[in-house]
């Protein structure tokens, strides 16, 4: 089942970010509090009032000023932190039903109007302290104080209402500052995750400039040579022509491991630039993979690389583990979305985790992924007679 609040938005927390689960308590927090606090506060002046209908009167205007603030209070947390444009409407209203309340407040006995005004003074407070505008703060620290002392006369309850205003106003601004935090620390990490991407995409040019630059060169000149002898007739032209070839063909063939992964990987840089990239990045990230077999650096580290683009790239994860025990590699994070769930058995020939799988198949080695809540892990599970081979080699 789903519900609804005045913000419209679903109180579901299946499928939210941990920023739309921190705004749903931020509000939902908000709009508790306030409801309790006049409900006490409304108790509070009942304790002293024996009429019947002057008690039902009561109710009624704490929960008619209950509404007002209410949506006051909507519009102040749709607005936060801009300062623009003042909600007039939900504004007027509150200050309308404030201004009929006071007046009844006069008929009470003397005993509940500083109780009564208090609801008032609350409602106020909380609705329209949201809002940024200074000139409105102001006169509402003025109001509060007023309300209290035309039907009491009582310096005294005067500042308590000051004092009261104050802190409900502060409580409000606080707590959609610290979720305004939170949300410009999301947009950072975000941010972060892009440039993150950004680089790895920079440094697969650079490899690409690396391997091909040097093929692309010496075709060039080797054309160039081959064009000249052809002009000239000499019988060496056609040679020179057929190592112009032979060198675009190994230039394709470098060209296509490169796009698939098969170019040699120092696992240790690998690790190392994947840690900083997460890091720089937000998140915390560890890796131990001493006791893995020399023979399955490479491979290890091409998934390695292909899951931390996937976490930076899809995930909202605060966490990364890699790790190696009991011949199974094991790439863990916090952040499981559904584009962060992908299917290995569902498609052939990617370069992804599928096109991994399908590379590491031969040799024996399987890669799989699992997800238990937020919890996913990519898992590669080595070989294990070339493992042990490997662990052997490591101990010659």
């Amino acid at each position: 089942m789903r519900w609804t609040v005045l913000t419209g938005r679903s109180l579901t927390l299946k499928g939210r970010s941990q920023v739309e689960r921190v705004r749903m308590y931020t509000v939902g927090s908000l709009y508790l509090i306030f409801w309790l606090m006049l409900v006490l506060t409304a108790i509070g002046a009942l304790n002293v009032v024996y009429d019947v209908v002057e008690s039902v009167a009561m109710v009624v205007c704490a929960l008619v000023l209950g509404v007002a603030g209410t949506l006051a209070l909507r519009e102040a947390i749709r607005l936060y932190p801009d300062r623009a444009p003042v909600p007039w409407r939900e504004l007027g209203l509150l200050v309308c039903v404030a201004a009929v309340v006071e007046g009844l407040v006069f008929l009470l006995p003397e005993k509940a109007q500083f109780s009564s005004t208090l609801v008032i003074v609350a409602a106020l407070a909380w609705g329209v302290g949201g809002l940024r505008d200074r000139a409105i703060q102001t006169i509402l620290y003025v109001a509060c104080p007023v309300l209290v002392l035309l039907p009491t006369g009582n310096l005294w309850y005067a500042a308590v209402a000051v004092g009261v205003a104050a802190f409900l106003i502060f409580t409000v601004q606080t707590s959609l500052w610290l979720f305004e935090v939170v949300r410009e620390l999301d947009r950072s990490k975000q941010t972060q995750a892009a440039l993150a991407v950004a680089e790895e995409r920079l440094r697969f040019s650079r490899d690409v400039h690396d391997v091909l630059g040097r093929q692309l060169s010496t075709i060039a000149v080797q054309a160039e040579l081959a064009a000249t002898l052809a002009e000239r007739g000499d019988t060496r032209a056609p040679q020179h022509i057929l190592e112009v070839r032979e060198t675009a063909h190994e230039a394709l063939r470098e060209a296509r491991e490169l796009a698939r992964g098969y170019r040699p990987l120092d696992l240790h840089a690998e690790v190392n630039g994947a840690v900083s990239l997460l890091e720089s990045a937000g998140i915390a990230a560890t890796a131990d993979l001493a006791d893995l077999p020399p023979a399955w650096h490479e491979p290890v580290a091409r998934v390695i690389r292909e899951a931390v683009t996937n976490v930076l790239r899809h995930s909202t994860a605060t966490r990364v583990d890699i790790g190696y025990d009991g011949g199974v590699v094991a790439i863990t994070n916090d952040g499981a979305t559904a584009t962060t769930r992908p299917r290995l058995s569902a498609g052939t020939g990617g370069t992804g985790l599928v096109g991994l799988a399908e590379q590491l198949a031969p040799s024996g080695a399987k890669i799989t992924t699992d997800h238990q809540g937020d919890v996913f892990v990519v898992r590669v599970q080595l070989a294990a007679t070339a493992s042990s081979t490997g662990a052997k080699g490591e101990g010659q």
